[in-house]
């Protein structure tokens, strides 16, 4: 199985979100503050259907998409 290497950029084009690097960091320091930080990220209220269902996907199939997840859910609950 060929595994790809995913960026923040292509994970937030596939989740259909404005993907440049300024808008990373905007969807970020907006959102940050509203993730339950005990509960997973596919959890948080800000995702759709779609795009909850394909981050608890990455993770529990370990995907190549689970790095990049864990990148985004990292950033989330670090920024202050």
């Amino acid at each position: 199985m060929e595994m790809h290497q995913h960026s923040l950029e292509t994970l937030f084009e596939q989740l259909g979100l404005p993907s440049s690097r300024n808008d990373i960091q905007k969807f970020i320091e907006h959102y940050s503050h509203k993730l339950d930080h005990t509960a997973p990220l596919h959890t948080a209220d800000f995702w759709n259907q779609s795009q909850s269902e394909f981050l608890k996907e990455a993770k529990e199939e370990d995907a190549d998409w689970a790095e990049v997840v864990d990148q985004l859910d990292t950033l989330l609950r670090s920024e202050k």
